[in-house]
């Protein structure tokens, strides 16, 4: 980690909110950058903590771009796709969770650090026709979480916000991951039995 964090101080100080967009939209649509974003973002506000706000919306819509992207692919198409680039028992796993929980099965993913997959769940949500609000709003909820729940740990934590990120990402992603599922159940429970005393 301490090689791309080298590397990572090095760049960021000259892509600022546009370059941030930029490898959002490659790391969720093209190619796979692990962790660099995360840490792209957590630099970039050390360095500029009043710009927080704009560097976390700049990567927030750059990864959504990127998965709208990878949405149309789906839909056009992305069954033979995720044949060709996931083995078969991970997408018969990702294929129940999805059929599971529906759009949570992207809300939680998008919130998720590596190595947990995120663009299996975009492609099954353009396949299986997800509406295309509900798949906006569910990107938009899950990547805002993260980049600026990293932010967040920017400005408050300074350069330890990287190594914390790095020796807690997983606890604090599953943490938030489980909040929201719950939340979302709770919601759909109420939604459902609003339905059912209206209808009565």
């Amino acid at each position: 980690m301490s090689g791309i964090v080298g590397w990572v101080q090095a760049f960021a100080s000259s892509i600022g909110g546009p370059g941030l967009f930029f490898i959002a939209f490659l790391d969720s649509s093209f190619l796979s950058l692990p962790e660099i974003n995360d840490i792209l973002i957590i630099v970039t506000v050390i360095e500029n903590p009043e710009l927080m706000p704009y560097y976390a919306f700049m990567a927030t819509t750059g990864s959504i771009a990127g998965c709208l992207v990878l949405y149309v692919i789906g839909g056009r198409g992305g069954k033979v796709l995720l044949k060709r680039r996931f083995a078969d028992r991970r997408l018969e796993r990702a294929m129940r969770f999805s059929k599971k929980y529906g759009v949570l099965a992207v809300v939680i993913p998008a919130i998720l650090p590596p190595p947990a997959p995120f663009k299996v769940f975009v492609l099954l949500a353009g396949v299986t026709r997800v509406p295309l609000s509900q798949f906006a709003t569910a990107v938009t909820v899950g990547r805002g979480v993260r980049y600026f729940g990293e932010g967040w740990l920017a400005v408050r934590y300074g350069e330890q916000a990287i190594h914390l990120l790095d020796e807690n990402s997983r606890t604090l992603s599953l943490v938030v991951g489980l909040a929201v599922l719950v939340i979302s159940i709770a919601y759909y429970v109420a939604r459902r039995k609003k339905v059912f005393q209206d209808g009565s």
